[in-house]
């Protein structure tokens, strides 16, 4: 009989625990296909040229997200104004070809270039460094030299290496120490990284311009001068090794297991020069007022970027905008739907006894500048903000999930357990008691080669110990693409990802103790 009783009270205990709320549900129902259609239709329309960051275009989304926010009755919180200016500086850099011995290669066709401008190269060795360890560095004169990495992890037995072109944080550390013996140029090769650049066909998709905060930009500026980093393909590599008479495939293979370094007779060339400007920005910020007079300083935060990559530049093009319909204007757009289901509850006299802060960042693609200014510049304060709930690309059915029987359920749920095991416990609930999709935490991992925890604007939460979720969809063949439109836009898809933000936030804002931060020492690093 105890067993029997103590089954029958679990069973009860779990009922009552999983019960929906009617008054969330009544609320979270306002968030619909046909409202979210509605909005991003306006946003992600030819009209507003891709909202590029500086740009016409981007002006435009911060005016009708504010004119939004007014409609819906949410406070302006920045003295009055919905709008939070971001200083941003924009360096043009102009890059010459990439001349190895006498071959010519293009950035954003052969290489990415990163760093510091007004550069002249001319050098006749490249010291190839492989792995870039502390054995494969030591004795080497690289001062003045031209260097070639391996921009890959060094594989270890029983562990996977991360090949990605996009840099570990052991990976960074290295840079640093190659950079700090005074190189000229450093080539960082990755094979992986031609598939990434042919996607843009020699063309800069932000039409040049490499945008930074300013106060960190006159900073980096007064004391940086370390050696710029190409990001070089292969073919690249190659050529640079052409008199050592092995190819880069073959010099990687062997770098695995013994140290490889040595000095290569080549002549390299290359001139950098900048220009700067300062660009005008704004993040766009709606505040909806706690009721609770106990809880009501306490903040909640909704995220999401309006901005996009803007304009088709390629000569020749005839589809002339990236609209960016996915990334991140299906965020855009699922803020907006939740703000309403929330100033709704308020006007009804339901409102969250927490106060909750909707941020429409700007700058995302450019760096996650925004959400970096706000971080550093909260209107609210960080210590009394709860959580961050980031909503970056909901609209489509990631590249995974095409052809799967639950290719319309499922949400990637990123960064939940990062900093608070109550964080995800809360969003696991939510999800259970509400939604049912499947919640993915593939990505849910600082060490995942796409490195998606510092990719959106809530790791600058997280970088000051601020929990976070991040909803996404995935990549797809349109991510960054011009086939990322309005009309590939599944709406139902995504107006349930909006009701799982809105009834976890909702949960968060109206429960009595915010989520503790029992994992303070996650892991830290950059885009």
């Amino acid at each position: 009989m105890k067993k029997v009783s103590l089954w029958v009270a679990g069973v009860a205990i779990t009922a009552s625990a999983c019960a929906q709320n009617p008054t969330a549900v009544k609320y979270g129902n306002l968030i619909t296909p046909a409202d979210a259609k509605k909005h991003l239709s306006i946003l992600a329309s030819d009209e507003f040229e891709g909202r590029e960051t500086g740009k016409p275009g981007a002006e435009k989304a911060a005016n009708y997200i504010a004119t939004e926010f007014k409609r819906l009755g949410l406070q302006a919180p920045v003295k009055g104004s919905y709008f939070l200016d971001v200083p941003l500086t924009e360096n043009t850099v102009d890059v010459s070809p990439l001349t190895i011995n006498g071959q010519s290669f293009a950035n954003w066709k052969d290489f990415v270039f990163q760093g510091s401008a007004d550069v002249k190269v001319n050098g006749t060795e490249v010291v190839f460094v492989g792995f870039g360890t502390p054995d494969e560095l030591a004795g080497l004169d690289l001062a003045g030299k031209v260097v070639l990495w391996i921009n890959e992890d060094k594989p270890e037995a029983g562990k996977t290496a991360n090949t990605s072109y996009r840099m570990s944080e052991g990976r960074r550390a290295i840079v640093k120490a190659i950079q700090e013996k005074k190189p000229a140029l450093i080539l960082a090769a990755n094979e992986g990284v031609a598939a990434a650049l042919a996607r843009f066909n020699g063309v800069n998709p932000s039409g040049g311009g490499q945008l930074s905060l300013k106060k960190a930009e006159d900073a980096a500026a007064a004391k940086n001068t370390a050696a710029p980093l190409f990001i070089v393909t292969a073919p690249v590599a190659d050529a640079a090794l052409k008199a050592s008479g092995k190819t880069f495939a073959e010099l990687k293979t062997a770098a695995a297991t013994a140290k490889q370094s040595q000095v290569v007779k080549t002549t390299a060339a290359v001139t950098i020069s900048a220009t700067k400007k300062d660009v005008k920005a704004v993040d766009v910020l709606g505040f909806l007022p706690g009721s609770d007079p106990k809880l009501k300083d306490e903040v909640l935060v909704f995220s999401a970027h309006y901005d996009h990559i803007g304009l088709n530049t390629k000569p020749g093009a005839t589809d002339k905008v990236y609209n960016g319909a996915d990334d991140d204007g299906s965020g855009t757009t699922g803020i907006l739907e939740i703000a309403r289901a929330f100033t709704q509850a308020k006007k009804d006299g339901k409102g969250p006894r927490r106060s909750v802060l909707f941020l429409g960042n700007v700058g995302e693609e450019k760096g996650l500048l925004g959400s970096e200014y706000y971080t550093d510049h909260p209107v609210f304060p960080l210590a009394n903000t709860i959580a961050d709930l980031n909503i970056d690309m909901i609209g489509r059915v990631g590249e995974e999930y095409v052809g799967k029987p639950d290719s319309a359920n499922y949400v990637y749920s990123i960064g939940s357990n990062m900093l608070s095991s109550d964080l995800h416990k809360i969003g696991e609930e939510a999800n259970n008691t509400y939604t049912k999709m499947k919640l993915d935490y593939k990505y849910d991992d600082p060490n995942d080669p796409n490195r998606f925890y510092y990719r959106s604007d809530h790791y600058n939460f997280a970088r000051f110990n601020v929990p976070i979720i991040f909803y996404f969809n995935g990549v797809h063949a349109d991510y960054h693409g011009l086939g990322d439109e309005v009309s590939k836009i599944n709406f139902p898809l995504l107006a349930k990802r909006a009701q799982l933000a809105f009834y976890t936030g909702w949960e968060l804002a109206n429960r009595d103790a915010r989520p503790v931060v029992d994992k303070a020492d996650a892991p830290k690093g950059t885009r």
